[in-house]
């Protein structure tokens, strides 16, 4: 039996559009990613998860330790569920009324911790909070800049660069009694985050290879004297870096103690375009064909799913089974209808299934209050996404 004939089988009941996670693959991917770890802790990022069934399977498995949350109400949310004790907000907050509710809950304030790069992130917790201790935690720009402030690649994040940059706000937070300093966070987005293998283009993918090496160098010996400034002030409980791009690189420096993990868990095709390690489809979603417009044309309910991100092509999700479709130039992914062209659309009936995969990981969660999981050509059992849990956060 292909694939396509498993996951069809394993959801012969349901009706699309439906989401699946294909367990078989979101555990083979988790096995990879700790095996790319060596030892290290794999902290998971739950904006590219956003299912609390999942999180927890992945956080039972050996080599994850702790969860990464974008929002501090959905780190707020966990800790109450009990998903995890050990959470850091990836981003820094300026909810005032979460804070306050953070700083009132002493399991909460025991497990969640707030990133800060600015004085003003700290006026605004210390206010929010009163007189009750908050952990926190410096995120630090880890861009590259080759040609120093005229050109920057990666994120837009932090403004502190330099160990000098970094020391000096860190004691700065040390000097205040409300907040507790527990770790450092960078993440190299240009690395982690972008493939060095962009389809049909090899020389830009020689070019991002070439940029990433010189960036992996640049970052390991600037990350090592931040590290290092900082542990002379105080001592740190972690530091984190990378993603699912870069686990293998990032773990390699004695300065990071845990790397930052999620879209490798359901891989979408966003992350086939990496040199340095290959996923299997995990989180896929289905659209019946509603319509046959005429010869090697089949019309799909629904399907405008689109990525965030910049706005080109590959925010797009992907026909995937079966193969040889494509989308309609004139028409795309839409809100409504999805035509799509090929040889493959003549062997296909009303109400037949076409599997699409997602740009990027959690997104999905955002378009369906529940995913299926199967397993093989065994349907497993539903579970809610965020969504479904009434829990968007943003």
């Amino acid at each position: 039996m292909n694939l396509r004939d498993r996951y069809d089988a394993a959801t012969a009941a349901l009706e699309a559009p439906f989401a699946v996670v294909d367990l078989a693959a979101f555990r083979a991917n988790a096995a990879d990613l700790v095996r790319r770890a060596a030892g290290k802790p794999i902290r998971v990022a739950s904006k590219s998860v956003r299912c609390r069934a999942l999180l927890e399977d992945v956080l039972a498995t050996d080599g994850f330790a702790g969860i990464m949350a974008y929002t501090l109400p959905e780190a707020l949310w966990l800790a109450a569920e009990g998903v995890a004790d050990d959470i850091l907000v990836a981003y820094p907050t300026a909810d005032r009324t979460a804070i306050a509710e953070l700083a009132a809950n002493e399991r909460a304030a025991r497990a969640v911790t707030l990133m800060v790069d600015c004085p003003e992130h700290l006026d605004m917790i210390e206010r929010a909070a009163g007189n009750r201790r908050v952990r926190v935690c410096i995120d630090v720009d880890a861009s590259y800049r080759p040609l120093g402030a005229r050109v920057r690649i990666g994120a837009l994040r932090s403004p502190l660069r330099t160990a000098a940059d970094v020391a000096a706000f860190a004691e700065t937070i040390l000097k205040r009694p409300g907040l507790e300093l527990v770790g450092l966070m960078a993440y190299e987005s240009q690395i982690a985050g972008v493939g060095d293998l962009p389809p049909g283009r090899p020389a830009r993918g020689r070019v991002i290879a070439a940029m990433q090496r010189r960036s992996r160098l640049e970052l390991a010996r600037r990350r090592a004297a931040i590290v290092r400034a900082v542990r002379n002030l105080t001592d740190l409980e972690f530091v984190n870096g990378g993603g699912t791009g870069s686990v293998e690189k990032t773990v390699a420096e004695r300065a990071v103690t845990e790397v930052a993990a999620g879209s490798g868990l359901y891989h979408p095709h966003l992350f086939d375009q990496y040199s340095n390690f290959s996923g299997r489809p995990a989180a896929l979603f289905a659209l019946p064909v509603v319509r046959r417009p005429g010869p090697g044309v089949v019309t799909c309910l629904g399907g405008g799913y689109l990525a965030s991100g910049p706005g080109d092509a590959i925010r797009l999700p992907v026909p995937y089974l079966p193969t040889g479709l494509a989308y309609s130039s004139t028409e795309g992914a839409g809100e409504v209808q999805t035509p799509l062209l090929g040889r493959a659309a003549d062997g296909l009936e009303i109400g037949d299934r076409v599997w699409f995969r997602h740009t990027k990981a959690g997104e999905l969660c955002e378009r369906f209050d529940a995913v299926h999981l199967i397993d093989g050509d065994r349907f497993v059992r539903t579970v809610p996404t965020y969504r479904g849990e009434g829990r968007t956060f943003l």
